[in-house]
């Protein structure tokens, strides 16, 4: 029996590069604002600089936000979204945060995604 080289194909470095890749992907063709963007094997986190950048992210991908107390008068709003489906890798999770100062003006359309 002659030697058999066996080719098998490289895999992805971990789910995390797939994740970063396809929210990288995304931001390619949606203009969205990702100042810092941590990515994890479950999700890509992005902190925003204000609330209207969470309210461009909420118009265009959809979601719920979550608001939890941070402390010393702020909240933190966090947008739970997903990328749009690839053939490729499916959807991404994605949270997009932003501390908000308790009390601010905040859109009627940012306010109504909050979850009850």
């Amino acid at each position: 029996m002659a030697d058999q080289t066996i080719v098998r194909p490289l895999r992805y470095l971990s789910q995390s590069s797939d994740n970063r890749l396809a929210v990288e992907s995304m931001l390619n063709y949606l203009p969205l604002p990702a100042p810092t963007m941590i990515v994890r094997d479950d999700a890509v986190f992005v902190t925003v600089t204000n609330v209207d950048d969470l309210g461009l992210w909420l118009r265009e991908l959809g979601g719920r936000i979550h608001r939890s107390s941070a402390a010393d008068g702020l909240e933190l709003w966090t947008l739970l979204t997903e990328t749009p489906p690839s053939r490729a890798r499916g959807r991404v999770q994605v949270r997009v945060s932003v501390p908000v100062p308790q009390g601010e003006q905040v859109q009627d359309f940012i306010r109504r995604a909050v979850a009850a």
